[in-house]
């Protein structure tokens, strides 16, 4: 039998906290977001930023979509980090490297945003697909340390593998296919864990880890606002219609912030555990996805209001933005409440489709209205759905 020859010290130094399992009744202890985790999110601060400067340029129903187009494969890197963690997270200096690599992955990728649908539509791309080729290889390690899970972690991988291989296919094929073999990637992807829906609910996230890191991210959008009002105001005189307005778009705000986390706690796990139903945990995930598009996007529609011209009719683009990100936003809430995913309560599910049908009214009907009028009809909805939470909290309807 040949010698088993030592591992080079080096390599015996890097490895010396490999990927363990964070789920399960052995892991059930109380876990928040590591600072590894909150320095990666920088990165995604300044994306976010790039994609929102990106749709401040172009308010259009064209733009709108290219920036929602560009924001998909953005989150999708950050959840496949984020599920990643939440299942087999450790702190050694591999995964800190791994991390790193990631972190100049999403900064290249915030680089080629402005252009991603034209000239640097080959610097995004290759950006994602070292992005996820970073993400396979450590679940391959994860193998390797933890063999009981790969009845989860291969289809994965096999899944992932594929959407990646039609990214670097689309290196090769010109713009419009291009797009198209993103798209499809991305619909792989996406597929991967519904289609391993089993293992999901056999090795399920851990349930106060995950809603905290998607509350960190809703956050993260949420600041597009609180910038947009600073940046709107900085350019402009401080008049009280401009100021008034940059409140009210504060106010907007504050209010999407107040129902999301009044209402976004665990729940939802809590409720895949309880049931076996993987597809609460599936439903929860993706309908987050809709809503931080529109988070985003409402900073930017806050920004052109506050810049418009006051006491004139809010230009039909800059209403359409603030007005339909809004929307999207409360039918998100709406889908989350309805199906019982953050706050099992139909009538919050009706109360949100109620904003999301007069928001857009103001978009379809308010071609007369000025910026702070726009700004005010919307935070005083805003402020409703707040008052209607709260009352009903408060007759004991808050478990309905």
């Amino acid at each position: 039998m040949r010698p088993t020859l030592p591992r080079p010290v080096f390599l015996r130094i890097l490895s010396t906290n490999p990927p363990r399992l964070r789920i399960g009744e052995a892991e059930q202890e109380p876990r928040h977001a590591t600072w590894l985790e909150l320095f990666y999110d920088l990165v995604f601060v300044a994306a976010v930023s790039q994609l929102a400067h990106k749709l401040s340029g172009e308010v259009s129903i064209s733009g709108f979509l290219g920036y929602a187009g560009l924001f998909v494969p953005l989150w999708w890197t950050w959840i496949g980090t984020t599920f990643y963690a939440n299942r087999f997270d450790s702190d050694d200096p591999i995964r800190r490297m791994m991390m790193g690599l990631q972190m100049i992955a999403i900064a290249s990728l915030a680089i080629n945003i402005h252009h991603a649908w034209s000239t640097t539509s080959f610097g995004f791309a290759l950006s994602y697909i070292i992005s996820r080729l970073l993400l396979i290889v450590e679940y391959l390690r994860v193998v390797r340390h933890i063999p009981q899970v790969k009845p989860l972690v291969y289809p994965l991988n096999i899944g992932f593998a594929v959407g990646v291989l039609l990214w670097i296919i689309s290196l090769a094929v010109p713009a419009p296919w291009r797009f198209v073999l993103w798209g499809a990637g991305l619909l792989v992807d996406f597929a991967s864990p519904i289609l391993g829906s089993e293992q999901q609910r056999l090795w399920p996230p851990h349930a106060e880890h995950l809603p905290e890191r998607l509350g960190l991210f809703t956050i993260i959008v949420l600041g597009e606002a609180v910038i947009a009002v600073v940046n709107g105001l900085s350019e402009m005189d401080w008049r009280f219609p401009v100021a008034i307005t940059a409140t009210l778009g504060f106010a907007t705000a504050f209010g999407l912030w107040w129902l999301y986390f009044e209402n976004a706690l665990s729940k939802a796990l809590e409720q895949a555990r309880e049931t076996g139903k993987a597809l609460i945990l599936q439903i929860w995930l993706y309908g987050h996805l809709p809503l931080v598009i529109g988070l985003a996007a409402v900073g930017i529609g806050v920004e052109h209001a506050v810049l418009a011209t006051p006491g004139v009719a809010l230009p039909a683009n800059d209403r359409w933005l603030m007005a339909g990100s809004v929307t999207i936003c409360y039918l998100s809430l709406a889908l989350l409440h309805r199906t019982g995913v953050i706050f099992a309560c139909q009538v919050r599910a009706l109360h949100r489709l109620a904003a999301a049908a007069a928001v857009l009214a103001i978009a379809l009907f308010g071609d007369t209205l000025s910026p702070m009028m726009v700004m005010g009809a919307i935070a005083f909805i805003g402020i409703i759905q707040v008052g209607l939470d709260m009352f009903q909290k408060h007759i004991g309807l808050g478990q309905c």
